[in-house]
């Protein structure tokens, strides 16, 4: 298992970036990890953000649960509803990133450049 230097130029780091798993004594996933969540939501940096944050979240819930013991007090469900709203809004942003592409048309011929031309014209663009 490896942990690399974290580098936010990378998808693997902008990922742990987005789940606060930037340091390296105490991190919170191993390389593989982070690329497995990358994988599953592929490769869009955002959405894997959001799966390591719920993943976290449902830690929280089954690891610490709510705990008060003298004059310490845990609340592992109330950290889980946080992390699972930051998840939220970065599903939401990869949404509407998403959202943002109406469509491609590719040229790669005359004929595709005058469908292109003329479908251009009946659009008024």
């Amino acid at each position: 298992m490896t942990f690399t230097a974290y580098d936010p130029a990378t998808s693997r780091g902008r990922v742990r970036l987005l789940c606060r798993d930037t340091t390296t004594p105490g991190h919170l996933y191993e390389d593989a990890e982070i690329d497995a969540f990358l994988a599953l939501a592929e490769d869009n940096v955002l959405l894997a953000g959001a799966m390591a944050l719920e993943n976290v979240a449902s830690n929280e819930v089954l690891v610490q649960k709510r705990i008060r013991l003298l004059d310490l007090q845990t609340d592992g469900p109330a950290e889980a509803t946080a992390l699972l709203k930051l998840a939220a809004t970065l599903r939401q942003q990869a949404a509407d990133f998403a959202d943002d592409i109406d469509w491609v048309e590719l040229v790669y011929d005359h004929d595709t450049y005058m469908q292109r031309l003329w479908g251009s014209g009946l659009r008024g663009i």
